[in-house]
């Protein structure tokens, strides 16, 4: 099974051999050169780390804890928390950085470290570079006993966090009470299970209900919020007749929702409706990376913004929101980016954001979604053989389509008049991600066909 380094950080899976999995070996060596390079920014010797609930989850923990105190680290532990949280924190506790121990939506095999810098925000590309190489070269000191590092632990940096949101400006919590909504929340046996209930009541949300909420890391379903994997979900919005439905990946930085009729407000739409909501505030602009949905654009220009695409990966759609001082960004993958909260996708604020503009439109979740643009994006992907050539593949695709415009800024965009269709290696998991969209569900999925008909050729 593979060990994935990149931008999203450090990922692989559980058991197996060291160099090819997220080994023990492996999580030491990259934990001791990410210490290391901390160390060599500056005198601040504190770093915090946190993790989702994954089976892996307190083992992973505890290699971390013990090579950071070994460099003469002091580790403050949030224990079980938030992707968001940890960020936060970072700034919280004055640290130097952070680790977070997740892998987001990959399954329960897998496991990651995802490395913060002092700001909180995850490390740049360049950074990791210099990680990398210290990894690779085992280029590391290790403390003598007497200059060990400490280790404490933080249980109120979600509630920290849940003030912070409280407390941003437009979110309006009296508005959220006084609407009495009555939500159903999947949990997928993970961090959401405590975090999302205690975000809502602090909102004054009474009535919730919450699936998957035993935190064991064995996820009732894949954890991606994919249609595919929320049929649970719908089902029980629609059985109790609830106002809403709320999915949330493992660690919480994914967010989307449900309608009251159980179909999918979608997650595309996620980042499209809080957008939608904070313009309607204070003017200004908005990133989405180019695999999102076009609606942001059109909700962006409407309120007088300008928006601009990214590549994909919250480093490089972060980087640009403050190129251009978006006031909002994020993915279409339900990630929201609110920069004067923090840099970072947090599903937590996304809520609260999404709920305030329910709660002030005073329409249902249907009524909201059917007042933007009606784009469909067909989401497919292509698992990669040890091997494979992706240059000679996105050759070849370049070449048929020589005749349209062309993006490779982050892969290969090709538009086809409205329509377009995004190919790129993910991340995350050794495959290819093919987004196709249009304004028709069945010409985005041709669109997808035709492309992975054209990469199963080149392969």
């Amino acid at each position: 099974m593979p060990l994935i380094k990149s931008i999203s950080g450090i990922r692989g899976t559980i058991g197996g051999k060291p160099g090819e999995t997220l080994s023990p070996i492996d999580t030491v060596r990259f934990t001791a050169a990410f210490g290391t390079w901390l160390l060599s920014q500056s005198d601040n010797r504190k770093i915090v780390i946190g993790r989702d609930g994954r089976i892996s989850g307190e083992m992973v923990q505890r290699l971390v804890v013990s090579t950071l105190n070994a460099l003469g680290l002091d580790v403050v532990d949030l224990g079980l928390s938030t992707t968001p949280t940890v960020e936060m924190a970072v700034v919280f506790e004055n640290a130097a950085g952070g680790i977070i121990l997740t892998a987001s939506h990959n399954p329960k095999e897998w496991n990651a470290l995802k490395l913060l810098n002092g700001k909180g925000e995850f490390i740049s590309g360049e950074i990791g570079a210099k990680v990398l190489e210290i990894a690779a070269k085992d280029d590391y000191v290790f403390a003598g006993v007497d200059s060990l590092g400490s280790y404490t632990t933080n249980s109120g940096a979600l509630q920290q966090h849940i003030d912070a949101i409280l407390a941003y400006p437009l979110v309006d919590a009296a508005a959220v009470k006084k609407a009495k909504f009555n939500i159903v929340v999947d949990a997928i046996n993970s961090s959401g299970a405590f975090a999302v209930p205690q975000l809502l009541k602090a909102l004054g949300v009474k009535d919730i209900t919450i699936l998957n909420e035993e935190v064991n890391g064995k996820f009732a379903h894949n954890p991606e919020p994919l249609p595919e994997n929320l049929l649970q979900l719908c089902n029980e919005v629609n059985r109790q007749k609830a106002d809403l439905g709320i999915a949330v990946d493992p660690d919480v930085d994914r967010l989307c929702f449900v309608c009251e009729d159980g179909s999918l407000f979608g997650e595309e739409y996620t980042l499209v409706a809080v957008a939608d909501y904070m313009l309607g505030q204070r003017r200004g602009n908005t990133v989405s990376n180019m695999s999102s949905t076009r609606a942001l654009k059109d909700v962006t220009v409407k309120h007088g913004g300008e928006y601009t695409p990214s590549a994909v990966g919250e480093v490089n759609v972060v980087n640009k929101m403050k190129a251009v001082n978006a006031v909002i960004g994020g993915e279409g993958n339900g990630g929201i980016i609110v920069p004067d909260l923090h840099y970072g996708r947090d599903a937590l604020i996304g809520i609260a954001l999404f709920l305030t503009h329910l709660a002030k439109q005073k329409k249902t979740a249907k009524q909201l979604r059917n007042s933007y643009p009606d784009y469909f994006i067909s989401k497919n992907k292509i698992e990669l053989t040890p091997g494979f050539d992706i240059g000679r593949i996105f050759a070849h695709i370049s070449e048929k389509y020589a005749k349209h415009p062309i993006n490779t800024e982050d892969g290969l965009k090709i538009e086809f008049g409205n329509d377009w269709v995004h190919l790129r290696t993910s991340n995350t998991e050794p495959i290819i991600r093919i987004y196709a969209e249009s304004n028709f569900e069945t010409t985005a999925a041709n669109i997808a066909r035709q492309l992975m008909k054209d990469i199963s050729e080149a392969m």
